[in-house]
């Protein structure tokens, strides 16, 4: 592939249904990728704590935080941007429809509208909307072999994205969040919209060769779903 995928940081699950796990035993992580295509170095959910991840780039690439040009939030969840301050160089990119919808539920949380028992404080309802608005809705192609791939479900716009080379690779995010929910044909559990997260499992499951997951390594797509 002229363009290169490579897992800066596994992620994992605080709980994992798969190996037998009923509560949280671990603390949870997304996969951290990066892309590179040309000259262009895009980073995909900053996830480990700053320091961390400053070492993985290093520790696996060989790069700076200033040299990453963009970062792509699959989704806005706050395990996917964990180190997102680090990259201040960067442009911070976030599909239109998920920037939207937190755009949405932030400003119905801070005017109280959203009908539920507010648990964030007002204070850090504003850092998450300066956080938000720091963001910048994402075009279709982020580099000229990486499009957006959406994948509502988990969240109202999450967003893959897919590599298309010889063999097309997509970066899931939470819409394939293990390869063991892959295996057994399973979306994950904290979704907004478990129909549309079907879908878009089946979508990516349809098209990909190769599948970087929301939580664990990069895995050949072998299956077949109805």
């Amino acid at each position: 592939m002229a363009v290169r995928v490579e897992i800066i940081s596994i992620g994992t699950l605080a709980r994992n249904p798969f190996w037998g796990e009923t509560g949280s035993v671990r603390p949870s992580h997304a996969t951290t990728t990066l892309i590179r295509d040309g000259e262009t170095n895009l980073l995909v959910d900053p996830s480990v704590p700053a320091e961390l991840m400053a070492h993985r780039l290093d520790e696996r690439v060989g790069l700076r935080p200033e040299q990453i040009d963009r970062v792509f939030l699959t989704s806005f969840r706050p395990v996917h941007r964990r180190s997102i301050a680090l990259f201040k160089e960067a442009e911070w990119l976030l599909a239109e429809a998920e920037r939207e919808a937190v755009n949405a539920h932030l400003n119905a949380l801070v005017r109280g509208s959203d009908g539920g028992e507010i648990e964030t404080s007002y204070e850090e309802l504003s850092e998450e909307l300066e956080l938000l608005g720091r963001t910048q809705a994402a075009g279709d192609k982020l580099t000229p072999s990486v499009h957006l791939f959406p994948s509502p479900g988990v969240t109202p716009g999450s967003t893959a994205l897919l590599i298309a080379e010889e063999r097309t690779a997509i970066v899931a995010g939470d819409a394939i969040i293990t390869r063991e929910h892959y295996e057994q044909g399973r979306v994950f559990e904290r979704c907004v919209n478990h129909d549309a997260a079907r879908e878009s499992f089946l979508a990516i499951s349809e098209v990909a060769d190769l599948i970087v997951p929301g939580h664990g390594n990069l895995f050949l797509a072998d299956r077949q779903f109805e």
